[in-house]
């Protein structure tokens, strides 16, 4: 299976890309540990099937202090000791904020609750956002057939900053 168009390489889709990164640069502004927004981006990608989002988020995660350990329960979190209350919210929202089209109410009340409990409203927001942006991302890899295994941490910011 070929890659059908490299977005990182085409004007639009490099023009697109560093604008997605821009996004991700707002998102970050919020006091939410990197690793947990990693967790709830590879969360989301492996739901959506996306080899290329899921090799940037285990290998920024792990840029980030994840261990293997976490990472390879990130998949079964709701059956793994590993996660704290907080984590398992932020898990529950990517996982409901992605499968929308599989729940009739979207997002529940309770994970909403349980999500609020434990994060304010700016980090609120860059939950949201972020799980927007990585389902949004998703569909460009799926749809592209962008494939895992290539990706090298911290590529993303050199390639939002050459001007080419």
């Amino acid at each position: 299976m070929e890659t059908r168009l490299d977005l990182m390489t085409n004007k639009l889709g490099a023009k697109v890309g560093k604008r997605v990164y821009a996004v991700n640069l707002a998102i970050q502004e919020a006091a939410l540990p990197q690793s947990l927004l990693e967790l709830v981006e590879l969360r989301a990608s492996q739901i959506n099937g996306c080899g290329w989002c899921v090799d940037v988020h285990t290998k920024e995660a792990t840029r980030a202090g994840e261990t293997a350990l976490r990472l390879n329960l990130v998949a079964a979190w709701r059956e793994a000791t590993v996660f704290t209350d907080a984590e398992r919210a932020a898990l529950a929202l990517a996982e409901e904020g992605t499968r929308l089209a599989d729940a009739h109410q979207g997002v529940s009340d309770e994970t909403w609750a349980q999500v609020r409990e434990h994060y304010d409203d700016d980090q609120t927001a860059a939950l949201v956002s972020a799980i927007a942006m990585i389902n949004a991302s998703n569909r460009f890899g799926v749809i592209t057939r962008m494939r895992g295994g290539t990706y090298d941490p911290g590529m993303f910011a050199a390639l939002a900053t050459d001007r080419g």
